[in-house]
């Protein structure tokens, strides 16, 4: 439950409990900008075959349930795209981080529990801003074709990004014509000198390259980012 009424929030883990007892390392997900669809299950599922507790939220819910977009529905339905739109503008920061904090406690993780966050597009400044406003919490962070790194808003991340302590992966193509390296490049101007800050840029990689049913897949900038981000995961959690 939030603020604003009911929220459906995801959850996959690996069937057996860990072996040494307690729970998996705890993942926060923040979705993209088809929402809740398919390949997100998919990549959940993957995620928590590696053994992690994976979260979702369902960051749409105050404009319908569970809404999500496959490739194959949006070329059946073109006006799916422009619903899509609506609700990502209708997201706000506070709005994403108070959700957060929702699954968290929906899904009985302590405000103690070290988590790590990882985010799609839109999610990377949600994953942004929960690194920054739970440091002791949040161990580390990991965004894929990020969007809204930087912004001419008296509160865009990239004011801040200097001042950032836990590991942080990004990967971006330099094929993105959604959120191009330019828009971002504040961003990353602000954390070059920090060395837990690790850029990948994926040659001939557009937005989106994370999904294997999108158009834009691709395979080595997915693979990439994958590894990169198992490799954290399996570095600062505990």
């Amino acid at each position: 439950m939030t603020d604003d009424g009911e929220m459906a929030v995801l959850l996959k883990e690996p069937a057996a409990p860990p072996a040494e007892g307690g729970t998996w390392p705890t993942v926060l997900i923040f979705h993209d900008g088809p929402g809740i669809r398919t390949a997100t299950h998919v990549f959940m599922t993957k995620l928590a075959s590696q053994g992690y507790r994976v979260i979702t939220p369902d960051l749409y819910h105050r404009k319908g349930r569970l809404f999500g977009v496959d490739p194959e529905m949006r070329a059946a339905d073109p006006s799916l795209s422009q619903q899509m739109m609506e609700r990502l503008l209708s997201l706000t920061d506070d709005g994403i981080q108070h959700d957060a904090d929702c699954a968290l406690r929906a899904a009985g993780v302590g405000s103690e529990t070290p988590i790590a966050v990882l985010g799609f597009c839109l999610g990377a400044r949600a994953v942004y801003r929960a690194m920054m406003r739970l440091p002791g919490q949040v161990v580390c962070g990991a965004t894929w074709h990020p969007s809204f790194l930087a912004d001419d808003a008296p509160d865009s991340p990239h004011l801040t990004a200097a001042q950032l302590t836990q590991p942080l992966y990004i990967g971006i193509g330099d094929a993105d014509e959604v959120q191009s390296i330019a828009m971002h490049q504040r961003f990353f101007d602000a954390v070059k000198p920090l060395d837990h800050v690790d850029v990948d840029v994926y040659e001939g990689a557009d937005h989106g390259f994370t999904w294997p049913d999108h158009a834009t897949y691709n395979e080595a900038a997915a693979e990439g980012s994958w590894t990169k981000t198992l490799a954290l995961l399996a570095r600062t959690l505990p």
